[in-house]
């Protein structure tokens, strides 16, 4: 029996769907992250609850999608369909939309075509094909790979939008399953089917499923509950009893897409091949201590970093100089020196950072932050080491596998992505000296910790809008040793601002996670806290010696003799 007939047949039927392998169904439970603890339930269909990021995933992958206008020669357009990158400079979609290169290369990608909660349209980026660079089609499969400019016709990078990774193992979704798109449905506003299409039928190649799509839709991107791209699609399936309907849609499976794109390596340039290195290499394991998920890129050239002038201690105005601290004279010799002499500062886009030897983490990091300025920048997730410094002095990746240990950023990844070299500072945040080993209920739930920034900014000078931000880990020489590395128990912000009086203010923070770390291998982890405290504190924890900033401090400037308060919401912070 034909599939697209035996597709018919079940949803004619009364019956249920066919299920997957013993097999299959083990494959698919092995790629569940094991936090969301209501996934298998909601797979099988007995529970229809989500954890409320499900929406915010749903909206960073769907930055990554845009709406392609078809144009001919005169630059009239002809048509719409759907892309989405799936590497820095790579877009996928179908045959029937790029049949050949001379198509795309008239043609051009909007990101940005969607509107706000406002209904207010969002600012369009738009860039043109580059299918000299880049083109790879085939209309059995019916999807075309192709390159797009780096910069669109108004200056944004398109890094910005990120990218889709792609996963050539199978397994990601089983029969019966449910089933997200997002498209350009007629070429308008960007929209999500959401979890109203079920999987109908598997096949080599293809996936069907019962899903809301239009003319436009093609090249839209069909995920699983994880948003983890499964699938491409391209058609409704005909009924063959009644002329213009149809009894499915019709997805390409991407690792079908993957095993051709591989069998053609041997025909693509050097450069080519380096453009799609990585692509299909994602693994479908959502949890990075199941899997590695974040990569290890190669490091950047020495060059890039010659112009980066780093943290401006005048960053706050011409009346304010914010210097570096200076450090107790016996840690002075820890301190590692860049490669060559130049001194032991590594500057990075709108941030900088100390690192000592012995430790092989930052003794501090100090960022500069413009409210005013902050821009989006999908996550990189590729952490390199900075090759300014030797390797031997620098934690890698070694420490983060299998163990609930994240690589936490101490310059939060949003504070120096603002300006015009946005992207590249989202670049920068991702190296292995701007991270420090923190667990991962500390990391990834601080909705104190991660609020103490925006806190501060929503406070600040109202025609600046800018703040200081030094962060770094406490070093004590009886720290949990692990893996070889002296994991710390605490860390420390110092956050300065300009107030409306035109007054300095420096408060500090300190968190633990000293209950949490003691059971890194076990199943229960303890509660973690914030305090705010006086700067002098930390210059004691530390040895780092910030200047006047005490001076600043409105606990200093108390008359309270305690070290510090226990903050349970960012309203408790004294500024």
């Amino acid at each position: 029996m034909a599939s697209r007939e035996r597709t018919l047949l079940k949803l004619q039927s009364k019956t249920p769907l066919e299920v997957d392998t013993p097999e299959r169904v083990a494959s698919r439970k092995a790629i569940i992250d094991k936090r969301d603890n209501l996934s298998l339930e909601r797979i099988i269909g007995q529970n229809d609850l989500f954890p409320i990021h499900f929406l915010e995933k749903g909206l960073q992958a769907g930055k990554s999608i845009c709406r392609i206008v078809i144009k001919d020669e005169r630059g009239r357009s002809l048509g719409y369909g759907t892309g989405f990158l799936v590497a820095p400079t790579l877009l996928l979609t179908n045959n029937h939309v790029f049949p050949d290169a001379e198509t795309a290369t008239l043609s051009s990608a909007q990101f940005n075509y969607e509107q706000d909660i406002h209904f207010n349209a969002r600012v369009v980026q738009e860039y043109r094909f580059q299918p000299d660079k880049f083109f790879i089609t085939n209309p059995n499969l019916d999807f075309t790979l192709v390159a797009v400019q780096n910069t669109s016709t108004s200056g944004v990078k398109i890094q910005e939008f990120s990218y889709l990774p792609l996963i050539k193992q199978t397994g990601k979704v089983l029969l019966g399953e449910y089933v997200s798109i997002i498209q350009h449905p007629r070429g308008d506003y960007k929209a999500v089917v959401l979890r109203e299409n079920q999987i109908t039928d598997m096949l080599d190649d293809f996936i069907h499923y019962s899903a809301d799509t239009e003319p436009g839709s093609s090249g839209s991107t069909v995920f699983n509950d994880e948003w983890k791209v499964i699938a491409l699609h391209h058609s409704g399936v005909p009924d063959p009893d009644n002329d213009g309907q149809f009894i499915a849609n019709e997805g390409v499976r991407i690792s079908s897409i993957l095993n051709y794109i591989e069998q053609q390596k041997p025909s693509l340039s050097e450069r080519q091949r380096e453009l799609i290195k990585g692509l299909g290499e994602e693994t479908a394991f959502s949890s990075r201590h199941q899997e590695n998920e974040a990569g290890v890129a190669e490091d950047f050239d020495i060059e890039r970093f010659e112009s980066m002038s780093g943290y401006d201690p005048q960053f706050l105005g011409e009346r304010y100089t914010i210097a570096h601290p200076t450090l107790r004279a016996d840690l002075k010799s820890d301190v590692s020196e860049l490669n060559g002499g130049g001194g032991n500062i590594l500057n990075y886009t709108h941030f900088s950072i100390i690192m000592s030897k012995s430790r092989r983490l930052a003794f501090y990091t100090v960022v500069n932050i413009d409210g005013m300025q902050l821009k989006e920048v999908g996550r990189d997730d590729n952490w390199r080491y900075d090759p300014r410094i030797d390797r031997k002095y620098q934690v890698g990746d070694e420490l983060y596998k299998n163990n609930p240990l994240d690589r936490g950023h101490l310059v939060r990844r949003r504070d120096p992505i603002w300006g015009s070299d946005a992207a590249t500072a989202n670049e920068d945040t991702f190296h292995f000296t701007n991270c420090s080993p923190q667990h991962e209920r500390l990391n990834q739930n601080p909705e104190l910790w991660r609020g103490l920034e925006d806190y501060i900014l929503n406070h600040a000078k109202n025609s600046a809008v800018k703040a200081t931000v030094f962060t770094g880990p406490v070093f004590r020489e009886n720290d949990i040793l692990y893996r070889g590395v002296k994991i710390p128990e605490e860390f420390w912000k110092v956050a300065v601002m300009v107030k409306d009086d035109g007054e300095l203010s420096a408060t500090a923070y300190l968190m633990s996670q000293k209950q949490l770390i003691s059971q890194l291998e076990a199943a229960g982890f303890g509660a973690f806290r914030t305090f705010q405290v006086k700067v002098s504190m930390i210059e004691a924890l530390t040895g780092l010696n910030f200047g006047d900033l005490r001076n600043h401090d409105p606990l200093e400037l108390s008359e309270s003799t305690t070290l510090g308060q226990l903050l349970e919401r960012v309203e408790d912070i004294r500024i």
